[in-house]
């Protein structure tokens, strides 16, 4: 069965980094196009980022553009966030998500990995 399971979170300062990691399993990850998502306390999911099934184009909201970078190495079944610059407004549960059509529609998800940005 399809399985995503992330990691790389934890507690950084505004302005630090951290780079999150999505392992998949059980489903032919290289045909799927991915996605980042995050919730944040009291919040709904919000889609933060995307990217192709062959990693050749990659799509950001409005709040990740020039600070977060999505990849993946379909060799290795994995996907990865990069975040920059981040800030207590990045806060929430990460997930990787399988897309099933526009970025934002997601069909699975992984149990997610939480970010805290706080000094």
């Amino acid at each position: 069965q399809v399985q995503l399971v992330e990691s790389g979170g934890g507690l950084a300062q505004p302005g630090g980094s951290l780079r999150l990691s999505c392992a998949a399993s059980g489903f032919n990850f290289r045909s799927w196009a991915m996605s980042w998502a995050r919730q944040a306390p009291g919040k709904g999911l919000e889609w933060v980022a995307g990217i192709y099934t062959d990693g050749s184009e990659q799509f950001y909201a409005s709040s990740a553009k020039g600070r977060f970078t999505i990849s993946r190495d379909n060799a290795k079944n994995m996907l990865y966030l990069q975040m920059n610059s981040l800030k207590p407004e990045d806060t929430g549960v990460y997930y990787c998500a399988t897309v099933v059509g526009a970025f934002s529609d997601y069909g699975s998800r992984g149990q997610g990995t939480q970010v805290t940005v706080s000094s």
